[in-house]
C-alpha cells in the first residue's frame, strides 16, 4: 500500500506526517519553510487519510512500514522525519523499526506511551454530518457543533471536508479509523532509537507530561525536549513561526 505523498524541493530528505483526522497539507508551512532552506520535503497522507489506501488495521508497525515502503519507492536511504501527534507514533516507529533510515526524529506533542484519550464527541460529530443533505461547511459546521464545542477543532476537521462532483466528502475514512482507534491510542514499544530526537510540547497540553518521561528517556535516549508556551496540541498550527524555527535549528544541527 503506497501512501499518496506530496513533494517539493531538493538536499537532504525531510518526511512530514500529520496526526489523526489530518492530511498531508496540515504541515503545510514547514513544508514550504523547509523547501526554502534546501531540503527535498516530502509531504504523506497516512493510512485511511487523504488519498492514501484504507486499511482496517493501523497498528504502528504496519503503518512504520509504510514509511520505509515510500522512503524505498523514492530511492531514499536516509532522512529525517517530523511527525505530529499520531504522525509522531509513526514516526518514533518508524526509527525503532529501521534506525538505519532515520538520522534524525521531531516529535509533535506526543510520547511513546498508550493513551486513554477519547475522540468519541469527534466520531459522534462527524458521523452527525449528513453530506447529502449539506451545502456549505457552515452546514457541517453547524452538525458537528451538536457533538463538538471547540471551533477550533471543528475548524480542523473541517479542512478535510472537501467538495466532489459527486458531493461533499471526508479525506479520511471515518468507519475505518474508528474500527482501529484502539490501535492509534496504543504503543509497544520498540527497540531504543540511539539518535538525536527532538519533542516539541505544547505547553497546554496534556500529551506530554512529566509522568511520561522515564518511556521517552528509556525509548529515545538522545531525546531533548523544547516547550511552546500558549500554545496546545496544535502547536504547529498556533505558532507555526516558532515551531518551524526550533525544526529548522534542530535539523541543521543534526543533518
Amino acid at each position: 500500500m503506497q501512501l499518496n505523498y506530496q513533494q517539493q524541493g531538493q538536499g537532504f530528505s525531510v518526511l512530514l506526517i500529520h496526526g489523526l483526522f489530518g492530511s498531508l497539507s496540515n504541515l503545510g508551512l514547514l513544508a514550504k519553510h523547509l523547501q526554502q532552506l534546501g531540503y527535498r520535503v516530502i509531504s504523506v497522507d497516512t493510512l485511511n487519510h487523504g488519498h492514501s489506501p484504507r486499511s482496517t488495521t493501523m497498528d504502528y508497525r504496519q503503518q512504520a512500514d509504510t514509511i520505509k515502503s515510500l522512503c524505498d519507492d523514492l530511492a531514499i536511504s536516509q532522512c529525517a522525519l517530523v511527525g505530529h501527534s499520531m504522525g509522531g507514533k509513526i514516526a518514533m516507529a518508524t526509527a525503532q523499526a529501521y534506525p538505519e533510515l532515520v538520522k534524525a526524529l521531531v516529535v509533535a506533542d506526543i510520547a511513546p506511551v498508550s493513551y486513554q484519550h477519547s475522540h468519541q464527541a469527534v466520531f459522534a460529530g462527524l458521523n452527525n454530518v449528513q453530506l447529502t443533505q449539506i451545502s456549505s461547511r457552515a452546514d457541517a459546521d453547524t452538525q458537528l457543533s451538536a457533538h463538538v464545542q471547540e471551533p477550533g477543532v471543528r475548524q480542523f476537521l473541517l479542512k478535510s471536508l472537501t467538495k466532489t462532483s459527486q458531493g461533499w466528502a471526508w479525506l479520511f475514512d471515518i468507519s475505518k479509523l474508528e474500527q482501529a482507534y484502539s490501535q492509534i491510542v496504543d504503543w509497544k514499544a520498540g527497540a531504543a532509537f540511539n539518535k538525536p530526537c527532538l519533542f516539541i510540547k505544547g505547553e497546554q497540553s496534556d500529551y506530554i507530561t512529566s509522568q511520561y518521561q522515564a518511556a521517552v528517556t528509556a525509548q529515545f535516549p538522545q531525546a531533548q525536549l523544547k516547550i511552546i508556551n500558549g500554545t496546545g496540541h496544535w502547536l504547529h498550527a498556533e505558532k507555526p513561526a516558532l515551531f518551524n524555527r526550533l525544526t529548522e535549528q534542530f535539523l541543521a544541527k543534526h543533518i
